[in-house]
């Protein structure tokens, strides 16, 4: 073991090899923290691919079954048949999924559409409300979700390389 000793900026003296092992550290530090950001990312993903399920599943269930509903088409917010919201979620959730995809593939448009389609998603819920209380409400809270994660964390992919 050699002793090279430098002076840093503060005045302390550091070996050569306490310097490198420093160094390991503080990449070891910005890896920790990449990889949780990435993980907000995976999870909007995921949040997203969950909302395109529900409105595929509303969609056709809309489309297909409308006399389940107890709401009447006339008493939503937006007085409309259950056949065209059927296709609002239908499309909706078919555009989440592949917002999901592309967020998963580092895509740039996929953050973008994501947050655009999580938005639209809240507001095709909002007016829904009436006629699928619990579930429209649960995905709500999901839209927010996914939004906040995509928003707050959404280069963090870029930046850890995945």
């Amino acid at each position: 073991m050699t002793d090279t000793s430098s002076a840093d900026s503060y005045g302390w003296k550091i070996s050569e090899e306490g310097r490198a092992e420093e160094q390991v550290s503080d990449q070891r530090a910005l890896a920790r923290a990449r990889y949780a950001s990435a993980g907000w990312v995976t999870f909007a993903a995921t949040m997203l691919a969950v909302i395109g399920a529900f409105q595929v599943i509303v969609g056709l269930t809309a489309i297909f079954r409308s006399g389940i509903y107890p709401v009447g088409g006339d008493r939503l917010v937006v007085s409309v048949d259950y056949t065209a919201w059927g296709w609002t979620h239908l499309i909706v959730g078919l555009v989440a999924i592949a917002a999901a995809i592309g967020l998963r593939r580092n895509q740039t448009w996929a953050r973008v559409v994501g947050v655009v389609i999580a938005l639209v998603s809240a507001v095709t819920n909002l007016a829904f409300l009436p006629a699928h209380p619990f579930a429209s409400s649960m995905v709500i809270t999901l839209d927010v979700v996914a939004i906040y994660a995509i928003v707050v964390h959404g280069a963090a992919v870029e930046d850890a390389g995945y």
